[in-house]
């Protein structure tokens, strides 16, 4: 497939890398690969040992460097994906920019405003609707608009879904999802049963 010219990258903020991290990482270099993006995961710490799996995804790249670094010369490339933005993400939008920034945690509920870190860099802020998403959400949303053309508006999604843990529980999904062709939420591969998991954990713990 042609490439499209289209960079996402992911500025890891953390020391470590949690399982849903991971999850979503590979979601987001696969769905790269497939449509011909590339996908970059920067400032990962040398000491940081990604799983194995993440580490044969096809579409990702890995960087020591920061995006200062990377991108020196063409920051004005450089659109950052930002909660705060006064401007939302729209298709021209992909004439303009050819790197899209993400701040590597963005899934936090409540949200902590990692993406000031990168804000204060002076890169141009975009945002993408007024509720908070996954960073593999906020991702393909972006490949939808830039790529596909398709303005945020038009896209289906399904906001604060339940995921049922058994019979009697479900846990409700603090965030907004793109909205699959069977109805339900697209999520990684893995990342349901991975918040059962944690979910039926948290509840041992109460008990």
């Amino acid at each position: 497939m042609a490439h499209s010219g289209k960079t996402f990258v992911v500025e890891h903020l953390d020391p470590e890398l949690e399982a849903w991290s991971s999850l979503e990482y590979s979601a987001i270099a696969s769905e790269s690969h497939a449509t011909g993006a590339r996908f970059l995961l920067s400032s990962v710490p040398a000491s940081l040992k990604l799983p194995e799996d993440l580490q044969h995804a096809p579409g990702l790249n890995v960087e020591t460097r920061g995006i200062e670094e990377i991108y020196a010369h063409n920051k004005d490339r450089v659109c950052l994906l930002d909660p705060a933005a006064s401007k939302d993400l729209c298709p021209d939008d992909g004439d303009t920019f050819d790197i899209f920034l993400f701040g590597g945690i963005l899934g936090d509920d409540p949200p902590r405003d990692r993406t000031s870190e990168l804000r204060k860099k002076g890169y141009q802020g975009r945002r993408l609707g007024p509720l908070q998403m996954t960073t593999d959400t906020a991702v393909r949303v972006t490949r939808i608009v830039v790529q596909d053309r398709i303005p945020v508006d038009k896209i289906p999604f399904v906001d604060h879904p339940e995921l049922k843990i058994n019979k009697n529980e479900s846990t409700q999904m603090p965030f907004r999802y793109v909205k699959g062709h069977d109805g339900s939420p697209i999520m990684p591969e893995g990342m349901v049963a991975l918040i059962i998991r944690d979910s039926e954990k948290s509840l041992d713990d109460l008990l």
